[in-house]
């Protein structure tokens, strides 16, 4: 009875287990180019990984890419496509956990490119969507991204961005999977206590 208790309260720990494994990434600085061709960054620093940073430092590196515009404009606001897209992660220094590619992947579905603020001639835009990717020990992971850009009037009209700040989030391993695992080791450890108690 004690083993049966003991293994259904680990299966239905599984999935708080999983929410600690996640990856919080913070990313900042890096300019980006923008058209109706697409987006793409370059220069972003991998400021922090779950909390780890290292001040004055980078950690890394974020880079990412988008497909062409699907609706809207440049200006005020739109859509791009994911298709041609990427997302990478490099990680490097001494307090990162992993030196190399940390992330790998693409975007998945629409991305979004957001108006988000205008003060006289600054423009501050979020460009957000859902990406999925491969991490350095091979877990495939889907996860959002969120980046803040800000421009100019005339930069924009040039295709020129800047990243102020992006935050990635890469749950792993997935939540949900390992609820309905939990429930099934409980089910299937009650089914075999039943069975013992049966044939006792």
């Amino acid at each position: 009875m004690r083993r049966v208790l003991v293994l259904a309260l680990l299966a239905l720990a599984l999935p708080m287990a999983a929410w600690a494994d996640g990856i919080d990434l913070v990313n900042i600085h890096g300019s980006i180019t923008i058209s109706n061709a697409g987006i793409t960054s370059k220069g972003s620093q991998l400021r922090s990984f779950n909390g780890i940073s290292d001040p004055g430092h980078s950690l890394g590196t974020v880079s990412f890419s988008t497909g062409a515009m699907l609706s809207g404009n440049i200006a005020t606001g739109g859509t791009f496509s994911d298709v041609g897209s990427s997302f990478l992660v490099i990680g490097k220094g001494p307090k990162v956990p992993h030196k190399g590619v940390i992330f790998s992947g693409a975007f998945v579905g629409p991305v979004s490119w957001t108006l988000v603020a205008q003060n006289g001639q600054s423009l501050t835009y979020s460009l957000s969507g859902a990406i999925q990717g491969t991490l350095w020990n091979g877990h495939f992971v889907t996860g959002t991204t969120t980046q803040t850009i800000y421009s100019t009037n005339g930069q924009l009209s040039q295709g020129i961005g800047h990243i102020r700040v992006g935050n990635t989030l890469l749950p792993t391993p997935e939540p949900g999977t390992l609820g309905l695992l939990g429930t099934g080791l409980v089910a299937i450890a009650g089914m075999l206590r039943r069975k013992f108690t049966v044939g006792a």
